[in-house]
């Protein structure tokens, strides 16, 4: 059975229609929401909310076409909404993998990972939630603004921004010169 049909029959009331699309996006949206919120306990709590509250809005969507960028965008509206709840709370980052293999040397990723975290966690989280949604879960950047409710030109110079705050961020960790490291990394 395809998504469509099964949004519609969840619309309907359906629970084992939604039980099946909430299955199918769980790990993409845990996944999403530990890189927002860097950790794993509240983007557990995050995923919840948004399968509760993706549940009783359902009915509301218009175009089921378009339930994987809605139930992204309640779920980084839930994360946001954490992140404002729990501001003084410290945050611990774990990036885990969404599949493939590995190569290369190990220590090596782990201290390029730890780059790339440290710079994300420094990113306000709207800032955060663009990247994450577009480098991280790989959606194209107008879906990334139509998921965060943004428009498009808005998602751009964020991403825009956030980039080079993280370019110069790594640099720094790096004790690199910042400028001919933006030049060639982090494009």
């Amino acid at each position: 059975m395809d998504q469509r049909s099964l949004v519609e029959q969840a619309q309907r009331g359906d629970h084992d229609a939604f039980a099946m699309l909430a299955r199918a996006a769980v790990a993409r949206l845990d996944a999403a929401a530990r890189l927002i919120l860097r950790d794993r306990e509240l983007a557990r709590d995050a995923v919840q909310e948004t399968l509760i509250g993706a549940w009783r809005n359902l009915p509301g969507l218009r175009d089921p076409d378009r339930f994987d960028a809605w139930i992204h965008r309640l779920l980084v509206r839930t994360c946001i909404d954490v992140l404002r709840r729990r501001r003084s709370r410290p945050f611990e980052v774990e990036l885990t993998s969404l599949g493939g293999p590995t190569t290369g040397d190990i220590a090596l990723g782990i201290a390029d990972r730890e780059l790339v975290d440290d710079a994300l966690r420094r990113l306000d989280p709207g800032s955060r939630a663009v990247v994450v949604l577009h480098y991280f879960l790989g959606l194209p950047l107008p879906e990334a603004a139509a998921t965060l409710g943004i428009p498009l030109g808005t998602a751009k110079s964020r991403l825009h921004r956030s980039l080079a705050l993280m370019r110069s961020a790594i640099a720094r960790e790096a004790g690199v010169d910042v400028a001919s490291f933006a030049r060639g990394h982090l494009a």
